[in-house]
């Protein structure tokens, strides 16, 4: 079962043959997203997924958010359609209760203890508007840190959240936003521009790239100009570096932050891929960009539709992009993709080596 994937099978990975990167499942022993604090409200259950499976996530009338299988133990109704009662969750056809331990408290027509059956419970944290929970070896959750979510509670920075759901595999999202090559892409929404690579840092669990921006032609707009400064053609000349973008992977989170000149943090993006199906051909990115206040502050107030739609636009073409990705590997039968940036064939190497190859995962023949 995928929930139940070890860090012996990663482990064994150094002496086994390489794998299709797109059968390369997530590692379940991290902090993963799986909704907004906002969506689950006081007194109320609400239903989540990772990786197919179904979790139910109850916030009890006092005390914290918990999670469970979102299957009751008895006849497998899911119990976010139950009833919570101060610390417990009803289920909705016979009125079996859970604790936020999973333990079945109450079978109400035999009325007498050992009777129903536990469920799984998910070690689970908030932070940063979101709810976390560990799908993996729950011994091991208080020993994995949860990540930082980019600028949340610093009253210096705006932050918006964003949450949509892609049809393809969570390696092709990390693949996009760390190769910043691909403006041309993105040339309807802010025209002719053209990223210069800076370096890069890697290590066991992280991939750094670091870019910065030149403008090569016509207007810089307006959104852009909030989020990278304030660029102008120069005609031909080369333009000087005043912010720094650096993209980095922290498996299996991934940032961006814009630097000005001085060294300054202007914006700080952080997002998590979470897989949707057993499959994880699917997957729901929660995202958190943070932009840094003006000296008038209202002006980024004012500002903010405008950059919410830019942001979104920007989007939309990456999500149009990684899905015909993922069509293509399902028409192939498999990863054709030729990569010849080495940074982002050092973030392959890495996804591959953090992640553990699901049951479908068969070596690639190479030559």
């Amino acid at each position: 079962m995928l929930m139940e994937a070890s860090k012996s099978q990663k482990d064994d990975q150094d002496r086994k043959p390489e794998y299709d990167l797109r059968q390369i499942d997530c590692d379940p022993d991290f902090w993963y997203p799986v909704a907004w604090s906002h969506k689950v409200r006081r007194g109320k259950a609400f239903a989540a997924r990772y990786a197919g499976y179904p979790v139910a996530l109850i916030r009890p009338e006092s005390g914290p958010v918990y999670a469970l299988e979102d299957r009751c133990a008895h006849r497998q109704v899911p119990l976010s359609k139950g009833v919570v009662e101060k610390n417990c969750i009803k289920c909705c056809y016979h009125g079996w209760s859970f604790d936020s331990d999973g333990q079945c408290v109450t079978v109400p027509y035999l009325n007498r203890e050992g009777v129903g059956r536990p469920v799984r419970s998910f070690p689970c944290r908030e932070k940063g508007g979101l709810i976390f929970i560990f799908p993996g070896d729950p011994a091991l959750a208080d020993s994995v840190p949860l990540p930082g979510v980019a600028q949340v509670g610093n009253p210096d920075y705006k932050t918006r959240q964003f949450s949509p759901r892609l049809k393809c595999h969570y390696t092709f999202m990390h693949e996009n936003l760390m190769d910043m090559n691909h403006q041309f892409l993105h040339r309807r929404q802010m025209g002719s521009i053209t990223a210069r690579f800076l370096g890069q840092d890697k290590g066991e669990n992280f991939q750094e790239a670091r870019y910065s921006f030149a403008r090569k032609g016509g207007e810089q707009p307006l959104a852009e100009a909030l989020i990278f400064g304030r660029h102008k053609d120069l005609q031909g000349r080369e333009q000087p570096v005043e912010e720094v973008v650096s993209i980095r992977t922290t498996y299996p989170y991934q940032t961006l932050q814009i630097h000005d000149k001085d060294g300054d943090l202007i914006m700080d993006l952080w997002t998590c891929y979470v897989p949707l199906g057993a499959d994880q051909q699917g997957t729901q990115a929660f995202g958190l960009l943070s932009v840094k206040k003006p000296k008038w502050g209202f002006l980024l107030d004012l500002a903010w539709p405008v950059l919410g739609l830019f942001t979104h636009r920007i989007f939309e073409e990456d999500r149009e992009i990684v899905e015909l990705e993922q069509k293509a590997w399902r028409e192939l039968g498999g990863d054709r993709n030729i990569e010849v940036f080495p940074t982002v064939k050092a973030l392959r190497g890495l996804l591959a080596r953090c992640g553990v190859p699901n049951k479908m995962a068969k070596p690639v023949q190479k030559g």
